[in-house]
């Protein structure tokens, strides 16, 4: 059975334009009692600003699929009396925490938007023009000249999506990655029997012991050569880049008969040849499904090599009964109190 064709879009390439500022105004007072009138031209309005402000909302760039051309609200032109032109509105794109700004000419990172509520211009408004009102001087009281309004400013940008999490689950598809993620966290992940069933990311905030809660997200499957795009491919190994601890799930009794110790070297394979440090990253590794596999003969001497090759403990899990769980918390809450802050983007685009 296939999995649901659902893109998860974490990429976009567009265009910004700010509004272009309005024209100034050549205009004359037409007063009574005033002999001589007078220039009475007002200067145009600013252009509106193009800015991304990231939103906790949303956690993909969804809204965003057929977005080509993101325009700001040109400024009004001046008038006479001396009434200044209307500034132009700007144009607010939300956008999800952990989004990178690239210049998609030059390649180079603008801004960072980390947390929620962050702001970034990325095309500033163009200037309104002057009206004719600000030229008159003690040997020029008539003035007839007004200036137009400068053009907004016009970017290709790059938006990238690093997801912001604490922890990232990996391992190969079907190893009960979005399972445990559903079991410890509030998140829904769909969930069902056959590979691949998460196309898209999905996060939860998971309770620790004492008072600890921390983000946890469920990535997809890796499989052999993702790091040169088979699969789902990079596109969510540089997800990893941002988590400050790998939790790596290895299923002890896969339904096609493979080899624990097999699964983890190649999830460990492609972390390692993707390069970005995250073969360094602090990992902890759990057995899922123990409530299956610990009825079969063979699962302790599959649990003793898995953890004499990776050299490491694994804390054998069942999400479906809850086994071994508390063990696991209290060993990714130590992980998480050792681990390094997550380490920052490349400042310029790959």
């Amino acid at each position: 059975m296939a999995g649901p064709t659902v893109v998860f879009l974490d990429q976009r390439e567009i265009r910004v334009r700010a509004g272009r500022g309005g024209d100034g105004c050549v205009a004359w007072r037409r007063e009574a009692r005033v002999a001589r009138g007078g220039p009475a031209g007002g200067d145009g309005g600013r252009g509106g600003d193009v800015i991304l402000l990231a939103d906790a909302q949303l956690t993909t760039f969804g809204d965003m699929e057929d977005l080509r051309l993101v325009r700001a609200e040109d400024g009004a032109r001046g008038q006479g009396s001396q009434r200044h032109g209307r500034s132009g509105g700007d144009r607010v794109l939300r956008v999800p925490p952990g989004t990178t700004v690239y210049d998609a000419a030059s390649g180079r990172r603008l801004a960072d938007l980390t947390r929620d509520g962050m702001r970034f211009v990325a095309a500033r408004g163009g200037a309104g023009g002057q009206g004719n009102a600000r030229f008159a001087t003690a040997t020029d009281q008539a003035p007839r000249r007004a200036d137009p309004g400068q053009a907004g400013a016009e970017h290709r940008l790059r938006l990238e999506l690093r997801l912001l999490a604490d922890v990232g689950l990996i391992g190969l598809p079907n190893a009960g990655k979005s399972t445990l993620l559903a079991r410890l966290s509030a998140a829904r992940p769909r969930i069902a029997d056959y590979p691949f069933t998460t196309l898209d990311p999905h996060l939860g905030i998971v309770e620790g012991p004492g008072s600890l809660r921390y983000v946890m997200a469920d990535l997809p499957g890796l499989i052999a050569g993702a790091h040169q795009g088979h699969g789902l491919g990079v596109r969510f190994l540089r997800h990893v880049e941002r988590t400050r601890v790998l939790l790596h799930l290895v299923d002890l009794c896969p339904g096609d008969g493979g080899d624990p110790v097999e699964a983890w070297r190649t999830v460990r394979r492609e972390l390692e040849a993707y390069g970005r440090g995250l073969a360094g990253r602090t990992e902890v590794l759990a057995a899922t499904k123990a409530d299956v596999w610990g009825r079969e003969p063979g699962a302790p001497e599959a649990l003793r090599r898995l953890a004499e090759v990776a050299d490491r403990v694994v804390h054998p899990v069942s999400a479906a009964t809850g086994e071994g769980l508390g063990p696991l918390l209290e060993a990714l809450a130590a992980a998480l109190a050792a681990a390094p802050p997550a380490p920052e983007v490349p400042e310029r685009l790959a």
